[in-house]
Protein backbone atom coordinates (compact mmCIF):
# COMPACT_ATOMS: atom_id res chain seq x y z
CA UNK A 1 0.00 0.00 0.00
CA UNK A 2 2.87 2.34 0.85
CA UNK A 3 4.52 1.63 -2.52
CA UNK A 4 1.24 2.34 -4.32
CA UNK A 5 0.97 5.68 -2.52
CA UNK A 6 4.61 6.55 -3.20
CA UNK A 7 4.01 6.27 -6.95
CA UNK A 8 0.82 8.37 -7.01
CA UNK A 9 0.42 11.74 -8.69
CA UNK A 10 0.44 14.84 -6.49
CA UNK A 11 -2.21 17.12 -7.94
CA UNK A 12 -5.02 19.20 -6.46
CA UNK A 13 -8.33 17.32 -6.43
CA UNK A 14 -10.34 20.54 -6.80
CA UNK A 15 -8.66 20.81 -10.21
CA UNK A 16 -9.02 17.09 -10.97
CA UNK A 17 -6.11 15.04 -9.64
CA UNK A 18 -4.98 12.19 -12.00
CA UNK A 19 -4.66 9.28 -9.54
CA UNK A 20 -7.89 10.31 -7.81
CA UNK A 21 -9.71 10.53 -11.14
CA UNK A 22 -8.51 7.00 -11.94
CA UNK A 23 -9.89 5.70 -8.62
CA UNK A 24 -13.21 7.49 -9.15
CA UNK A 25 -13.57 6.03 -12.64
CA UNK A 26 -12.81 2.55 -11.33
CA UNK A 27 -15.32 2.77 -8.47
CA UNK A 28 -17.99 4.16 -10.82
CA UNK A 29 -17.48 1.21 -13.15
CA UNK A 30 -17.44 -1.26 -10.26
CA UNK A 31 -20.77 0.02 -8.94
CA UNK A 32 -22.41 0.47 -12.33
CA UNK A 33 -22.91 4.21 -11.79
CA UNK A 34 -22.03 7.05 -14.17
CA UNK A 35 -19.62 8.89 -11.88
CA UNK A 36 -17.89 8.85 -8.49
CA UNK A 37 -16.49 11.41 -6.07
CA UNK A 38 -13.64 10.84 -3.60
CA UNK A 39 -14.27 12.18 -0.09
CA UNK A 40 -12.26 12.15 3.15
CA UNK A 41 -14.88 10.42 5.31
CA UNK A 42 -18.04 8.35 5.20
CA UNK A 43 -19.91 10.97 7.21
CA UNK A 44 -19.11 13.66 4.65
CA UNK A 45 -20.03 11.26 1.86
CA UNK A 46 -23.44 10.52 3.38
CA UNK A 47 -24.18 14.14 4.22
CA UNK A 48 -23.20 15.45 0.80
CA UNK A 49 -25.25 12.67 -0.78
CA UNK A 50 -28.36 13.79 1.12
CA UNK A 51 -27.68 17.50 0.58
CA UNK A 52 -27.36 16.94 -3.16
CA UNK A 53 -30.67 15.06 -3.32
CA UNK A 54 -32.58 17.55 -1.16
CA UNK A 55 -33.45 20.73 -3.03
CA UNK A 56 -36.08 22.74 -1.16
CA UNK A 57 -37.62 22.22 2.31
CA UNK A 58 -39.85 20.97 3.75
CA UNK A 59 -38.66 17.41 3.37
CA UNK A 60 -37.60 14.39 5.41
CA UNK A 61 -35.29 11.38 5.21
CA UNK A 62 -36.61 7.95 6.24
CA UNK A 63 -34.03 5.56 7.72
CA UNK A 64 -33.48 2.79 10.24
CA UNK A 65 -33.37 4.15 13.78
CA UNK A 66 -29.90 2.61 14.22
CA UNK A 67 -28.55 4.07 10.96
CA UNK A 68 -25.24 5.92 11.01
CA UNK A 69 -26.82 9.02 9.46
CA UNK A 70 -29.31 9.10 12.34
CA UNK A 71 -27.12 8.25 15.32
CA UNK A 72 -23.45 8.96 14.53
CA UNK A 73 -23.26 11.98 12.25
CA UNK A 74 -23.82 14.75 14.80
CA UNK A 75 -27.28 15.66 13.51
CA UNK A 76 -25.83 16.50 10.12
CA UNK A 77 -29.02 15.78 8.19
CA UNK A 78 -30.79 18.58 10.07
CA UNK A 79 -27.81 20.94 10.15
CA UNK A 80 -26.58 20.65 6.57
CA UNK A 81 -29.83 19.94 4.74
CA UNK A 82 -32.51 21.34 7.06
CA UNK A 83 -34.19 17.95 6.79
CA UNK A 84 -36.35 16.14 9.29
CA UNK A 85 -35.40 12.50 9.96
CA UNK A 86 -37.98 9.73 10.22
CA UNK A 87 -36.21 6.95 12.17
CA UNK A 88 -37.91 3.56 11.90
CA UNK A 89 -37.59 0.64 14.32
CA UNK A 90 -37.54 -2.58 12.26
CA UNK A 91 -40.55 -4.72 13.11
CA UNK A 92 -38.44 -7.87 12.67
CA UNK A 93 -35.60 -6.47 14.84
CA UNK A 94 -33.10 -7.05 12.01
CA UNK A 95 -33.81 -4.80 9.00
CA UNK A 96 -36.60 -2.50 7.93
CA UNK A 97 -39.04 -3.99 5.43
CA UNK A 98 -41.26 -2.59 2.71
CA UNK A 99 -44.13 -2.72 5.18
CA UNK A 100 -42.09 -0.69 7.68
CA UNK A 101 -41.41 1.90 4.98
CA UNK A 102 -45.04 2.04 3.92
CA UNK A 103 -46.13 2.52 7.53
CA UNK A 104 -43.77 5.46 8.06
CA UNK A 105 -43.29 7.20 4.72
CA UNK A 106 -44.88 10.64 4.35
CA UNK A 107 -46.64 11.12 1.03
CA UNK A 108 -49.27 13.61 -0.08
CA UNK A 109 -49.72 17.26 0.88
CA UNK A 110 -50.60 17.30 4.58
CA UNK A 111 -49.23 20.68 5.71
CA UNK A 112 -48.46 19.31 9.17
CA UNK A 113 -45.82 16.86 7.89
CA UNK A 114 -42.45 17.03 6.20
CA UNK A 115 -42.84 14.86 3.07
CA UNK A 116 -40.34 12.04 2.57
CA UNK A 117 -37.84 12.85 -0.17
CA UNK A 118 -35.15 10.20 0.42
CA UNK A 119 -35.23 6.69 1.86
CA UNK A 120 -31.74 5.88 3.16
CA UNK A 121 -30.74 2.28 3.91
CA UNK A 122 -27.51 0.86 5.36
CA UNK A 123 -25.78 -2.39 4.38
CA UNK A 124 -24.25 -3.80 6.47
CA UNK A 125 -25.78 -2.29 9.60
CA UNK A 126 -23.78 -3.28 12.69
CA UNK A 127 -22.39 -6.13 10.63
CA UNK A 128 -25.78 -7.56 9.64
CA UNK A 129 -26.68 -8.10 6.00
CA UNK A 130 -29.76 -6.41 4.55
CA UNK A 131 -31.52 -8.98 2.29
CA UNK A 132 -31.20 -7.82 -1.30
CA UNK A 133 -34.69 -8.96 -2.31
CA UNK A 134 -36.16 -6.70 0.40
CA UNK A 135 -34.04 -3.80 -0.78
CA UNK A 136 -35.41 -4.27 -4.31
CA UNK A 137 -38.99 -4.29 -3.00
CA UNK A 138 -38.40 -1.05 -1.10
CA UNK A 139 -36.62 0.55 -4.05
CA UNK A 140 -39.42 -0.28 -6.50
CA UNK A 141 -41.99 1.20 -4.14
CA UNK A 142 -39.98 4.35 -3.38
CA UNK A 143 -39.18 5.01 -7.03
CA UNK A 144 -42.83 4.48 -8.00
CA UNK A 145 -43.53 7.61 -5.95
CA UNK A 146 -40.74 9.58 -7.63
CA UNK A 147 -38.54 9.59 -4.50
CA UNK A 148 -34.83 8.87 -4.10
CA UNK A 149 -32.92 5.94 -2.60
CA UNK A 150 -29.54 6.36 -0.88
CA UNK A 151 -27.32 3.58 0.48
CA UNK A 152 -24.79 3.98 3.25
CA UNK A 153 -22.61 1.17 1.97
CA UNK A 154 -19.65 1.77 4.26
CA UNK A 155 -19.27 -2.02 4.63
CA UNK A 156 -20.95 -3.10 1.39
CA UNK A 157 -17.74 -4.96 0.53
CA UNK A 158 -18.52 -7.41 3.34
CA UNK A 159 -21.94 -8.12 1.84
CA UNK A 160 -20.42 -8.84 -1.57
CA UNK A 161 -17.77 -11.09 -0.07
CA UNK A 162 -20.23 -13.04 2.08
CA UNK A 163 -23.10 -13.44 -0.41
CA UNK A 164 -21.22 -13.60 -3.70
CA UNK A 165 -23.38 -10.77 -5.04
CA UNK A 166 -21.57 -8.24 -7.24
CA UNK A 167 -21.09 -4.69 -6.01
CA UNK A 168 -23.03 -3.49 -9.05
CA UNK A 169 -26.05 -5.62 -8.20
CA UNK A 170 -25.96 -4.45 -4.59
CA UNK A 171 -25.87 -0.81 -5.74
CA UNK A 172 -28.38 -1.04 -8.61
CA UNK A 173 -31.53 -0.25 -6.52
CA UNK A 174 -30.04 3.06 -5.31
CA UNK A 175 -29.73 6.53 -6.83
CA UNK A 176 -26.61 7.19 -4.77
CA UNK A 177 -24.25 5.04 -2.73
CA UNK A 178 -21.49 5.87 -0.25
CA UNK A 179 -18.68 3.30 -0.08
CA UNK A 180 -15.96 3.40 2.58
CA UNK A 181 -12.38 2.34 1.89
CA UNK A 182 -11.04 2.80 5.42
CA UNK A 183 -13.12 0.28 7.39
CA UNK A 184 -13.14 -3.33 6.24
CA UNK A 185 -10.79 -2.66 3.33
CA UNK A 186 -8.15 -1.11 5.58
CA UNK A 187 -7.17 2.00 3.61
CA UNK A 188 -6.03 4.90 5.82
CA UNK A 189 -8.61 7.44 4.64
CA UNK A 190 -11.34 7.78 2.07
CA UNK A 191 -14.87 7.11 0.85
CA UNK A 192 -16.46 7.36 -2.56
CA UNK A 193 -19.92 8.66 -3.43
CA UNK A 194 -21.38 7.31 -6.68
CA UNK A 195 -24.40 8.28 -8.78
CA UNK A 196 -25.44 9.95 -12.05
CA UNK A 197 -23.01 12.42 -13.69
CA UNK A 198 -25.11 15.52 -13.04
CA UNK A 199 -25.66 14.44 -9.45
CA UNK A 200 -21.93 13.92 -8.82
CA UNK A 201 -21.13 17.24 -10.53
CA UNK A 202 -23.37 19.02 -8.02
CA UNK A 203 -22.00 16.90 -5.16
CA UNK A 204 -18.48 18.03 -6.10
CA UNK A 205 -19.65 21.62 -5.59
CA UNK A 206 -21.00 20.75 -2.15
CA UNK A 207 -17.75 18.97 -1.30
CA UNK A 208 -15.91 22.25 -1.91
CA UNK A 209 -18.50 24.12 0.16
CA UNK A 210 -18.13 21.61 3.03
CA UNK A 211 -14.34 22.05 3.02
CA UNK A 212 -13.66 18.65 1.49
CA UNK A 213 -11.69 19.80 -1.54
CA UNK A 214 -8.14 18.59 -0.85
CA UNK A 215 -4.68 18.79 -2.37
CA UNK A 216 -2.49 15.78 -3.09
CA UNK A 217 -5.27 13.24 -2.68
CA UNK A 218 -3.42 10.93 -5.07
CA UNK A 219 -1.59 9.42 -2.09
CA UNK A 220 -4.90 8.50 -0.45
CA UNK A 221 -6.52 7.35 -3.69
CA UNK A 222 -3.58 5.04 -4.40
CA UNK A 223 -3.90 3.46 -0.95
CA UNK A 224 -7.61 2.92 -1.64
CA UNK A 225 -6.80 1.34 -5.00
CA UNK A 226 -4.44 -1.09 -3.27
CA UNK A 227 -7.11 -1.91 -0.68
CA UNK A 228 -9.68 -2.66 -3.38
CA UNK A 229 -7.27 -4.98 -5.21
CA UNK A 230 -5.56 -6.82 -2.37
CA UNK A 231 -7.65 -6.42 0.80
CA UNK A 232 -11.13 -7.06 -0.55
CA UNK A 233 -10.31 -10.75 -1.34
CA UNK A 234 -9.34 -11.26 2.32
CA UNK A 235 -12.82 -10.54 3.70
CA UNK A 236 -14.10 -14.16 3.56
CA UNK A 237 -11.21 -15.14 5.83
CA UNK A 238 -12.17 -12.30 8.18
CA UNK A 239 -15.77 -13.54 8.34
CA UNK A 240 -14.59 -17.07 9.14
CA UNK A 241 -12.48 -15.72 11.98
CA UNK A 242 -15.44 -13.72 13.32
CA UNK A 243 -17.55 -16.87 13.36
CA UNK A 244 -14.77 -18.69 15.24
CA UNK A 245 -14.85 -15.90 17.81
CA UNK A 246 -18.64 -16.12 18.09
CA UNK A 247 -18.63 -19.91 18.47
CA UNK A 248 -15.82 -19.81 21.01
CA UNK A 249 -17.69 -17.31 23.16
CA UNK A 250 -20.94 -19.29 22.95
CA UNK A 251 -19.10 -22.47 23.95
CA UNK A 252 -17.90 -20.65 27.07
CA UNK A 253 -21.47 -19.59 27.97
CA UNK A 254 -21.24 -15.98 26.84
CA UNK A 255 -24.48 -14.45 25.61
CA UNK A 256 -24.35 -13.32 21.97
CA UNK A 257 -26.81 -10.52 21.21
CA UNK A 258 -26.05 -10.30 17.48
CA UNK A 259 -24.34 -13.07 15.54
CA UNK A 260 -21.40 -12.84 13.16
CA UNK A 261 -23.10 -12.42 9.78
CA UNK A 262 -19.95 -10.73 8.52
CA UNK A 263 -17.14 -9.29 10.67
CA UNK A 264 -18.88 -8.33 13.93
CA UNK A 265 -20.11 -10.14 17.04
CA UNK A 266 -22.19 -8.46 19.74
CA UNK A 267 -22.24 -9.30 23.38
CA UNK A 268 -22.80 -5.74 24.32
CA UNK A 269 -20.25 -4.30 21.91
CA UNK A 270 -16.49 -4.29 22.00
CA UNK A 271 -13.65 -3.22 19.73
CA UNK A 272 -10.67 -5.54 20.17
CA UNK A 273 -7.24 -4.32 19.19
CA UNK A 274 -3.97 -6.23 19.40
CA UNK A 275 -1.39 -3.46 19.29
CA UNK A 276 -2.75 -1.34 16.42
CA UNK A 277 -4.62 -4.17 14.69
CA UNK A 278 -8.37 -4.43 15.21
CA UNK A 279 -10.82 -7.33 15.20
CA UNK A 280 -14.11 -7.72 13.29
CA UNK A 281 -17.21 -6.94 15.39
CA UNK A 282 -18.92 -9.32 17.80
CA UNK A 283 -21.67 -8.37 20.23
CA UNK A 284 -21.68 -10.25 23.54
CA UNK A 285 -22.54 -10.19 27.25
CA UNK A 286 -20.06 -11.93 29.62
CA UNK A 287 -22.21 -11.37 32.73
CA UNK A 288 -23.64 -14.95 32.70
CA UNK A 289 -20.08 -16.00 33.62
CA UNK A 290 -19.85 -13.39 36.38
CA UNK A 291 -17.37 -11.37 34.35
CA UNK A 292 -17.70 -7.61 34.17
CA UNK A 293 -16.45 -5.59 31.22
CA UNK A 294 -14.16 -3.71 33.57
CA UNK A 295 -12.42 -6.94 34.57
CA UNK A 296 -12.17 -8.09 30.97
CA UNK A 297 -10.71 -4.76 29.84
CA UNK A 298 -8.19 -4.70 32.70
CA UNK A 299 -6.98 -8.28 32.34
CA UNK A 300 -6.77 -8.05 28.54
CA UNK A 301 -4.58 -4.97 28.90
CA UNK A 302 -2.29 -6.84 31.31
CA UNK A 303 -1.50 -9.71 28.93
CA UNK A 304 2.16 -10.03 27.81
CA UNK A 305 0.93 -9.08 24.34
CA UNK A 306 -1.92 -6.75 25.36
CA UNK A 307 -5.36 -6.77 23.80
CA UNK A 308 -7.12 -3.39 23.94
CA UNK A 309 -10.89 -3.33 24.39
CA UNK A 310 -13.19 -0.37 23.79
CA UNK A 311 -16.82 0.31 22.92
CA UNK A 312 -19.39 -2.46 22.74
CA UNK A 313 -18.61 -4.58 19.69
CA UNK A 314 -16.02 -7.19 18.82
CA UNK A 315 -14.77 -6.42 15.34
CA UNK A 316 -12.52 -8.69 13.27
CA UNK A 317 -10.31 -7.01 10.66
CA UNK A 318 -7.97 -8.09 7.88
CA UNK A 319 -5.03 -7.52 10.26
CA UNK A 320 -6.52 -9.59 13.08
CA UNK A 321 -4.60 -12.80 13.67
CA UNK A 322 -6.15 -16.12 14.70
CA UNK A 323 -3.76 -16.02 17.66
CA UNK A 324 -5.36 -12.80 18.93
CA UNK A 325 -8.80 -14.42 18.83
CA UNK A 326 -7.57 -17.54 20.64
CA UNK A 327 -5.81 -15.43 23.27
CA UNK A 328 -9.03 -13.49 23.89
CA UNK A 329 -11.08 -16.68 24.22
CA UNK A 330 -8.49 -18.14 26.56
CA UNK A 331 -8.71 -15.03 28.73
CA UNK A 332 -12.51 -15.25 28.93
CA UNK A 333 -12.23 -18.94 29.89
CA UNK A 334 -9.60 -18.15 32.54
CA UNK A 335 -11.79 -15.44 34.09
CA UNK A 336 -14.84 -17.74 34.03
CA UNK A 337 -12.91 -20.48 35.85
CA UNK A 338 -11.73 -17.99 38.47
CA UNK A 339 -15.32 -16.87 39.07
CA UNK A 340 -16.53 -20.46 39.33
CA UNK A 341 -13.84 -21.33 41.89
CA UNK A 342 -14.85 -18.24 43.83
CA UNK A 343 -18.40 -19.59 44.11
CA UNK A 344 -20.06 -17.33 41.54
CA UNK A 345 -23.75 -18.06 40.97
CA UNK A 346 -25.39 -16.27 37.99
CA UNK A 347 -27.99 -13.69 38.98
CA UNK A 348 -31.50 -14.19 37.67
CA UNK A 349 -31.38 -11.07 35.53
CA UNK A 350 -27.92 -11.86 34.14
CA UNK A 351 -26.87 -8.24 34.59
CA UNK A 352 -23.61 -7.11 36.19
CA UNK A 353 -22.55 -3.58 37.00
CA UNK A 354 -19.06 -2.30 37.72
CA UNK A 355 -18.24 0.71 39.87
CA UNK A 356 -21.91 1.61 39.83
CA UNK A 357 -21.94 1.98 36.02
CA UNK A 358 -23.45 -0.38 33.41
CA UNK A 359 -21.08 -2.08 30.99
CA UNK A 360 -21.97 0.15 28.10
CA UNK A 361 -20.51 3.14 29.94
CA UNK A 362 -17.06 1.55 30.27
CA UNK A 363 -14.73 2.53 27.46
CA UNK A 364 -11.02 1.90 26.99
CA UNK A 365 -9.42 3.74 24.15
CA UNK A 366 -7.56 1.53 21.69
CA UNK A 367 -3.86 2.09 21.01
CA UNK A 368 -0.37 0.90 21.81
CA UNK A 369 0.56 0.23 25.40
Amino acid sequence: MYLYAAQASLGDDVYHEPSTLALEAHVAKLTGKEAALFLPSGTMSNQIALRTHLKQPPYSVLCDQRAHINTYEAGGTAFHSGAHSTPVIPSNRHHITLEDVQANIVLGSDLHCAPTEVVALENTLNGTIFPQDEIVRISDYVHSHGLKMHLDGARIWHVAAETGTTIKELCDPFDSVSLCMSKGLGAPIGSCLVGPKDYIRRARWFRKLFGGGMRQTGLLAAACAYALTYNFPQLPRVHTLARRLEQGLEDLGVKITSGAETCMVRLLTFLIVRNTHSLSKVFFDPSPLGISYYELVTRANELPNPIKLGGSRLVVHIQTSPEAVEDFLALVQELAEEKKKGGFVPESNGHVETNGAPYSNIYVRAGKK
